[in-house]
């Protein structure tokens, strides 16, 4: 399987498993389209998925205009993702509850956060770890596809775009 199948069944999987905790949070999450305040400038991502979006916005790219600067380069004038079936991973489990694990010398510590549009419901410390994102796993995937492509850089969103005021 190439690298570009490689990233998109990544992907499939990821919108899988978050439409599932989506569904399990449809009363609390506020996020629809228009609500931006996730996408943020400077946003980077690896090289292989921004030769995904490249391969599949190469119009977009070379003709249209990032949106200004401050925010989300692929936001358009509704504040709506012109790439949005072929976001990057980040965007998509933005708003989910997160949980992450971090380690010191001696003990692990789990962490978690969620878009404060959407903290409204069961405390998130509360929730199952199961009911979470679980950050780790589908980034580390994501960054073996990128080691094994050869090219470990990122890149700025932003920088996909030919104009020079993308750059």
């Amino acid at each position: 399987m190439n690298t570009k199948s490689l990233v998109e069944d990544l992907y499939s999987r990821v919108d899988a498993a978050a439409s599932r905790l989506a569904e399990v949070h449809s009363d609390r999450l506020k996020c629809a389209q228009g609500c931006a305040s996730c996408c943020v400038d400077d946003i980077t991502v690896f090289e292989i998925e921004a030769a995904n979006i490249r391969s599949k916005h190469p119009e977009l790219l070379e003709s249209e205009m990032p949106h200004t600067r401050g925010a989300c380069a692929f936001l358009d004038d509704q504040n709506a993702c012109r790439i949005y079936p072929d976001r990057p991973y980040v965007c998509r489990t933005q708003g989910l509850p997160l949980r992450w694990i971090e380690d010191d010398l001696e003990e692990a510590f789990e962490y978690r956060d969620i878009c404060p549009l959407n903290e409204a419901g069961e405390p998130i410390e509360k929730l199952d770890e199961a009911d979470c994102w679980t950050i780790g796993p589908f980034e580390d995937e994501l960054a073996r596809l990128q080691i094994a492509s050869g090219n470990t850089n990122r890149v700025p969103l932003r920088d996909l775009f030919k104009t020079a005021e993308g750059r």
